[in-house]
């Protein structure tokens, strides 16, 4: 047994999980095997959902593989990142003793699915500084080490501070942890950032995995598709662990018609397109009276720190613009995220700000 497979509960290393009707990889012309009906559906648009989908579909593993540069049997396609997230708490964590380390204030999902799976949190929580939220890796390693931990999670870019960490920093930090803990990266962001992707050293480093999603830059939140990459044993693993059929045939084919090379030139170009808008909303909030704090952003989005920030919240919400509010995140009590819109979006937005301060 390899020693990342050492870091998958013990109960779970010969677990092959439900053999569904789909699984087995069967083939042929007439479906008896899993008591589906015959005939389809009058609103059957054509993708034959009279039929259970395959439930890690070829076509759409190898869309991605070659998207983010790494092999087919490196890729788990689930429900969005969250369910990758989840599949590794659970696969990895014994309830009540294997840690996960978290750094907050971030993504929420990675301590939700701790807590439901009965998992430590440990945190070692971003400071902030001058150049904005950073992050002490060596305490991260010193944490995951001493705790025992399965599992880190990192954000980069960070959501929803915005600053991402340097590639060689994250593979020095991976290789730290080897034969104690699997890193995973979360690039939910990362095709709005200066930083390579870490895809490239899973093979090098089987310890570390990447999370990626089409529900931000690809425009497919709605079609709820998003990937783990990872070491080929530890797909193996989560594929035993996740749902029989986890994927929705009809957001499969879109999924796979949002990711052909032209669709894929139209999300270059929006992704340019956003990080403009990201470095003209920061330019003009910056000037915006009752703005404390504008942060540098290497995501879809920017974290501002306002002097009253409810009043700004609903002042917005009058408006009709909507922004997330962070005032119940550790160190963000006065902190509203702003995703970026259009460019007439963020214009609307910046208009509302400045109807407000004329009011005042």
């Amino acid at each position: 047994m390899s020693a990342l497979l050492d870091l998958v509960r013990p109960d779970l290393r010969d677990f092959f999980g439900y053999s569904s009707a789909r699984k087995t990889g069967s083939t042929g012309s007439i479906w008896l095997n899993a008591n589906e009906s015959a005939w389809r559906n009058p609103a059957d648009l054509g993708f034959g959902a009279n039929r259970y989908p395959d439930p890690q579909p070829a076509a759409l593993r190898e869309r991605l593989a070659a998207l983010y540069g790494v092999r087919a049997a490196q890729v788990l396609v689930g429900r969005g990142s969250d369910e990758a997230i989840d599949l590794l708490v659970r696969a990895l964590c014994r309830p009540g003793q294997d840690p996960v380390v978290i750094a907050p204030p971030v993504f929420g999902m990675y301590a939700v699915s701790a807590r439901l799976q009965g998992a430590p949190v440990r945190e070692v929580p971003l400071r902030d500084g001058e150049a904005g939220f950073g992050l002490d890796l060596d305490a991260v390693a010193d944490k995951a080490v001493a705790s025992g931990a399965k599992l880190v999670f990192l954000c980069s870019p960070a959501n929803p501070t915005g600053q991402a960490v340097p590639a060689a920093d994250l593979l020095a930090l991976a290789r730290r942890l080897a034969g104690r803990c699997l890193l995973v990266v979360d690039e939910a962001y990362g095709e709005y950032s200066d930083q390579p992707s870490m895809a490239s050293w899973i093979s090098e480093q089987p310890n570390l995995a990447v999370l990626r999603t089409l529900s931000k830059a690809h425009a497919l939140a709605a079609a709820r598709i998003g990937c783990l990459l990872a070491a080929p044993e530890l797909v193996e693993v989560l594929r035993n662990c996740q749902a029989p059929y986890p994927l929705p045939s009809p957001c499969v084919q879109l999924a796979l018609d949002g990711l052909s090379d032209a669709a894929l030139a139209q999300t270059r170009s929006r992704v340019l397109t956003v990080r403009a808008e990201r470095e003209r909303l920061r330019h003009e909030l910056e000037a915006c009276a009752g703005i404390r704090r504008v942060y540098a952003s290497q995501g879809n989005y920017l974290l501002v720190r306002f002097s009253d920030a409810e009043a700004v919240f609903q002042r917005l919400l009058a408006a009709g613009v909507v922004v997330r509010d962070m005032r119940a995140s550790p160190q963000l009590g006065d902190a509203l995220r702003i995703s970026i819109g259009s460019p007439a979006e963020n214009d609307a937005l910046l208009a509302a700000l400045q109807a407000g301060r004329a009011a005042a």
